[in-house]
This record gives C-alpha cells, sequence and structure tokens, in this order.
C-alpha cells in the first residue's frame, strides 16, 4: 500500500473532483507512453510499454502443438504475468504471487474470453495449421519491471505491441504414404508470416475516486479508489471482455456510462499505440 498523509489523500482526491489531478492530467488523459519492440531476440515476438512510471514487458513464444478435443479448430494461448519483488515493496514476499495471478486471471478473460476460450479477441483459429492434428501453441509472458499504478493496462498493451512483433514460422504440410497417411509438417526456418493483431483489444480501466472516475491511475490514486473496472476495446469499438475490482458496488447505470466512456477512450489509445508501434518498427529497422 502506498503511505499517504491525509493531506496528500486530500490533495489527490481534490484536484480529481477538480478534473486537475496532482500531474497535471485531466480524469481521462493517459501518462505519456514509449513502447521498444524486438528486445528479446529469442522470443517469437516481444516489446517494452512504459507508462509514466509503470514499465513492463511482454514476450511471445510460437511452438507447435496439438489442439485439444473439445477444440479441434483452434489453436491454444496461455497467459502468465510475473511481478518483480523489485519493482514496488508490496510485491516482497506472496504480495507477488497474489497479484500476478490476479493479473494473469484478468489478461485472460478480457484478451481470450475465459477458460473456455468463448469470445476470445485473439483468433484461436488463425492458429491451426492442420485441423485436429496441429496448431500453434502461443505462450505469452508478461513481466512487471517497474510500478506506478495501472498495471494491467500497460500489461495489455505490451501484449498487443509484442503480438505485433510476432512472426509466425510459416508450416509446409505434406502427406507420406510411408506414414500411413499422417501428415507430415516441416517449419520453416527464414519466412514467418506476420500475427494479426486488427482484432486485438486494449485494456482501459477506470478507476472511481469519490464521485469521478479517472483513466491511468497512479499508485498513489489507486490508493485512494473505491473500484476500477476494466474493459477491453477492439479496433472496431466492441467490447471483448470486463473485469471489476475493489470492495464498493456500483449501479448498473454507472457502469453502462464507464462502459461508453471506455469505448470513447479506447480509440484515442489505440491510435496512440500505432504511432508508438510504427516508430519503435522504424527503429529496429534501422
Amino acid at each position: 500500500m502506498v503511505g499517504l498523509s491525509e493531506g496528500e489523500k486530500h490533495f489527490i482526491r481534490g484536484g480529481i473532483a477538480q478534473d486537475l489531478r496532482f500531474d497535471g492530467r485531466t480524469r481521462l488523459q493517459f501518462r505519456a507512453v514509449t513502447v521498444e519492440t524486438g528486445i528479446i531476440p529469442q522470443a517469437n515476438g516481444s516489446a517494452r510499454v512504459r507508462m509514466g512510471a509503470t514499465e513492463v514487458i511482454a514476450s511471445v513464444k510460437a511452438e507447435l502443438g496439438k489442439p485439444t478435443i473439445l477444440h479441434p479448430d483452434k489453436g491454444k494461448v496461455s497467459i502468465y504475468v510475473d511481478c518483480s519483488p523489485t519493482s514496488a515493496p508490496m510485491f516482497e514476499g506472496r504480495g507477488s504471487e497474489e497479484l500476478s495471478s490476479e493479473l494473469s486471471v484478468a489478461l485472460q478473460r478480457c484478451l481470450l474470453g475465459g477458460k473456455s476460450g468463448a469470445g476470445a479477441a485473439i483468433d484461436l483459429s488463425s492458429l491451426i495449421v492442420i485441423e485436429g492434428k496441429a496448431c500453434w501453441d502461443l505462450y505469452i509472458d508478461g513481466l512487471v519491471v517497474s510500478s506506478d499504478g495501472n498495471l494491467l493496462d500497460a500489461l495489455a498493451a505490451a501484449v498487443k505491441v509484442a503480438l505485433s512483433d510476432t512472426g509466425i514460422p510459416k508450416v509446409n504440410v505434406s502427406v507420406n504414404a510411408e506414414t500411413d497417411g499422417e501428415p507430415e509438417v516441416d517449419i520453416s526456418d527464414d519466412e514467418f508470416l506476420q500475427f494479426d493483431t486488427s482484432s486485438v483489444p486494449v485494456i482501459v480501466t477506470l478507476t472511481k475516486v469519490g464521485k469521478h472516475y479517472i483513466v491511468d491511475a497512479s499508485s498513489e490514486e489507486e490508493s485512494q479508489m473505491s473500484s476500477a473496472v476494466s474493459v477491453s476495446v477492439n479496433r472496431r469499438g466492441q467490447i471483448c471482455g470486463l473485469t471489476k475490482r475493489g470492495g464498493a458496488g456500483l449501479d448498473p447505470s454507472v457502469i453502462l456510462d464507464m462502459i461508453s466512456v471506455a469505448k470513447h477512450v479506447s480509440q484515442r489509445f489505440i491510435s496512440l499505440l500505432d504511432s508508438e508501434i510504427a516508430a519503435a518498427e522504424a527503429v529496429e529497422a534501422e
């Protein structure tokens, strides 16, 4: 927890009420965002995202696997988040394990539609190589390097950027009579297909402080929240997932308003990420 005096708490809440936060932002304004791609050479895709003093890394590893019996026409994606104990004092000991699990589950819900994969924002059918026989398994790992609030949004942004940096090896399939008609798979070492991220959403978390809600809350602002709603929205403005934290209940009309605001803000955030990705790819190509 962030230790604040009563005066500091009053200052933060009062600033939010007047639409002038302690760092000069308005309620619906993000901190400065910077993006780097290709930072882990061994991965199929990777990215570093900084939002203010919050810094996270995401990597994507693609391995050939077998589809499940229940979903023979879909590939598989797993997401795991690790919080470095040095990123914040509260991550020491079991604190990091609990938050890592919470963030992993939240990303799973918002990006993959839960354990069943229903409503997945990532197109799992695009990962199939041979229906019922072979598919790509994507292992997405997130690392919290430095924490100053809004970790879920930063991690989701890093995942989206890492996926845009991901190259899936081209696969050639042939049928050999010597193997009883079983298909043989040859994975190219030189040719890669760019992963399609057009449907991958961003997550916008609206944090309620007093009677108002804000985006991209710092750790100090999060310490004053009563509840928070995280909404994943894709480029077409479609809602892909939603999760809530905090003990305070919210009226349905308030939640609907928060979703509407998240949809509006998400389009600005996606445009910002697009420009940052383009700049990062230009630097990487040099």
